[in-house]
């Protein structure tokens, strides 16, 4: 089969790097793609936003399947002009996307479908923002309604923080309008679906590390590191199944929307059970990077039985052990990433049960150089999450990056609790 796959960060790397290691790939190609992304794929000199553009090169290039990595190019439309040309797609349509593209329709969809999720209200300017933060009496978060690279939402513990979270917010493309919800209490889990357009299988479970430091403190980012698998309690996966997932496919068909792609869940675990957090049309970054490596199946064969509408029921096939993922990001990340620094990873090629993904890295003559917010996804894998993350971190002890930033708890709370 020939694939185009639309990204160019480390998820995408490591949706390559699972993709080639299909028997039934024929040739892969990436828009925009990146440098490391084309020791695995060619790079297709196509607009990854431009819907036209992106059905003409697969019509002209006989492309089998179109895997959409990202949520910007399913706003742009991608997703709906490569189908009607005829090509199977890997990602849902525009109008299903706004289930992440749009916070305020995603908190309508799971009103409507008895989803649960958090209190909510929405508001249309910063003032208005802030009379919804009074109403939870500054407990809240505060989103963008829009799209903000994982950067849009605000969880306040004051009323202070909340107003200026509403300014902050209002001020950004992605806020214009803007959701202020209850502030949820709970373990996140990370629950990230195959769709058919009629059926759902989960891939392995993960958690998000989404704060900036060691704690959980500082701002929110496009997320530090996972793991995978997280535990769940049973009673807690049995709700969640039919409570969100059922519930949440069978709202996608009554409101006439056929996803196929995958529908990222986020979860808080909380002391009533199961709530969902947000919505995202795609697989998760950084967790995909800790979750591919673990999966025991064909993701090429996946990808296209969801495209066919024909991936069916029943479990998707994991391996044994664990992968931990800690990300390596830029100085001064996320408001003011300062890129530049020379990166060497002489010192970690070769080593067993590590993996590199490249986020924002540029190949130099003598080495790599660091060209983005979040750099580099260093992945562990061992036979349970202490392992992984031991190993993990003394990868990321051997990456000569001198001034990258990543946290020193990524899977600590949750290694230690002997899962």
């Amino acid at each position: 089969m020939k694939v185009l796959l639309l990204g160019s960060g480390a998820r995408e790397h490591s949706i390559a790097w699972k993709l080639r290691q299909s028997p039934r790939l024929s040739r892969l190609w990436a828009a925009p793609g990146s440098d490391a992304i084309s020791g695995l794929a060619e790079i297709a000199r196509v607009n990854a936003l431009d819907p036209a553009s992106v059905a003409a090169f697969c019509r002209e290039n006989a492309v089998d399947l179109l895997f959409v990595g990202p949520e910007a190019p399913l706003e742009a439309g991608v997703a709906d002009a490569a189908r009607a040309a005829g090509i199977k797609v890997f990602g849902p349509s525009r109008e299903a996307a706004r289930l992440e593209t749009s916070k305020a329709f995603a908190k309508s969809f799971m009103s409507r479908h008895r989803v649960p999720t958090a209190r909510s209200l929405v508001a249309h300017s910063a003032a208005d923002a802030k009379a919804a933060a009074r109403e939870f009496a500054g407990s809240c978060a505060v989103k963008a309604d829009g799209l903000a690279a994982g950067k849009g939402v605000v969880v306040c513990g004051s009323l202070a923080e909340a107003e200026a979270a509403a300014d902050a917010l209002s001020a950004t493309p992605a806020g214009a309008r803007l959701v202020v919800e209850e502030r949820l209490e709970g373990p996140e889990l990370t629950a990230m679906l195959l769709v058919d357009g009629k059926n759902w299988s989960a891939l392995p479970l993960s958690r998000d590390h989404k704060r900036l430091l060691d704690g959980d403190a500082g701002p929110n980012t496009g997320g530090m590191g996972a793991l995978s698998p997280a535990p769940i309690a049973p009673a807690d996966w049995k709700r969640a199944r039919s409570e969100i997932f059922d519930r949440t496919l069978a709202g996608l068909r009554a409101d006439g929307l056929d996803y196929r792609g995958a529908l990222y869940v986020g979860l808080m675990m909380t002391a009533d059970g199961p709530r969902v957090i947000e919505y995202n049309a795609r697989l998760g970054d950084p967790e995909t990077q800790t979750v591919l490596p673990l999966l025991d199946a064909d993701l090429l064969t996946l990808a296209e039985r969801c495209a066919d509408g024909r991936l069916g029921e029943g479990p998707i096939p994991a391996a044994a052990g664990a992968c931990v993922g800690v990300t390596l990001a830029s100085p001064g990340y996320p408001d003011s990433p300062r890129a530049g620094v020379d990166i060497d990873l002489s010192a970690v090629d070769g080593m067993p049960g590590v993996m590199i993904f490249h986020a924002g890295t540029r190949k130099t003559d003598g080495g790599w150089r660091a060209v983005g917010g979040r750099v580099l996804t260093v992945v562990g894998r061992g036979g349970d999450l202490a392992a992984a993350r031991s190993r993990a971190y003394e990868a990321v002890a051997k990456v000569r990056a001198p001034g990258l930033l990543w946290r020193s708890d990524i899977a600590a709370a949750t290694a230690s609790s002997g899962v």
